[in-house]
């Protein structure tokens, strides 16, 4: 009876050469597991860091009161335009939140539902000419009534708001509102030419008194801009008093506003003009109707002693 030499062998010996190679195995694959367990750990805290950092940043933007004006809805406040684009915003917001929370809401059942599942066949759907119909239907209802809001609402956008009982009662009668905007009602109003300039607004007020990047206006006073550009196209915006008026060569746009109280409200030129667009910063002050006579009548005293000065300059260079 013939036999090998592995039969030969005692049986321990036969047991490590089956196990040592496995163990060996088992310790690789132990190994890796381990490893990725690390890497799985390092993720977790980067992750972790990151959403401490995220975190942080958050809450430093919600701490000042300014840093997200106008990150959702057009600032306001400031006039009844402005408040008006505000509110027209917002229903537009509200209509669009419940389109999406619907649409995301069945997407997210019809993925849970219909999810696949091992050994069921998915219902091969062709299509549903009612439901089809329907969201059509039920989407230019909406567009229609958005539509409809809009227009109802642009007139109050618009056409300038009467001045108030405590404004600038006796402005000049002649000052109205020109080409598409009517005068204000009473014919009560303030009208200032803007002309925007590399890199600076200049304000012409009705007796052609004049100030730069400042313009200051009474409060309760519907004030009406005559907006030109004396060089390249310009953009008048002051986020709190209304919406953006182009400044263009060439050309007069026009737009209003009516301050109820008292403050500074800054605006930037929202056109890129060149280099030093950054720095072409506008400036609205709201004032009493005392303090804009005051200041009206201070700032005429000035331009006159600087055109003196001037004109005294010029005769000392002149030869004689």
């Amino acid at each position: 009876m013939s036999s090998t030499s592995s039969d030969l062998r005692p049986p321990r010996c036969r047991l490590l050469r089956w196990s040592v190679p496995r163990l060996r195995a088992f310790r690789r694959r132990a190994d890796r597991i381990a490893s990725d367990v690390g890497s799985q750990s390092n993720f977790s805290r980067c992750g972790a860091l990151a959403l401490a950092l995220t975190s942080a940043l958050a809450a430093g933007l919600l701490s000042s009161a300014n840093a997200l004006a106008g990150a959702v809805l057009p600032e306001s406040g400031g006039s009844p335009n402005a408040d008006k684009i505000s509110d027209l915003y917002e229903i537009v917001l509200y209509v669009g939140v419940v389109v999406f929370l619907f649409v995301a809401g069945a997407l997210i059942y019809t993925l849970v539902k219909f999810r696949a599942r091992n050994g069921v066949v998915a219902a091969q759907i062709r299509g549903n000419t009612r439901l089809e119909v329907g969201w059509t239907a039920g989407a230019a209802l909406i567009i229609v009534a958005l539509v409809v809001v809009t227009f109802m609402a642009l007139p109050s956008i618009q056409d300038p708001a009467a001045s108030g009982t405590g404004g600038l009662a006796k402005a000049n009668g002649n000052l109205y509102a020109v080409i598409n905007q009517p005068p204000p009602p009473g014919g009560q109003g303030l009208t200032i030419d803007v002309n925007g300039q590399q890199y600076i607004w200049r304000f012409t007020y009705p007796d052609r008194t004049f100030s730069y990047e400042t313009m200051v206006v009474p409060i309760d006073t519907t004030v009406i801009l005559k907006i030109r550009a004396q060089d390249v196209q310009h953009s008048w915006w002051i986020p709190k008093l209304g919406g953006k008026a182009d400044a263009v060569p060439g050309y007069t746009n026009e737009t209003w506003f009516k301050i109820s109280k008292a403050g500074v409200y800054e605006g930037q030129c929202a056109e890129l003009c060149g280099r030093g667009h950054a720095n072409m910063v506008a400036r609205v002050r709201a004032v009493t109707p005392e303090q804009y006579r005051s200041w009206l009548a201070s700032q005429k005293k000035e331009i006159a002693a600087s055109r003196r000065f001037a004109a005294s300059q010029r005769t000392a260079q002149t030869p004689k």
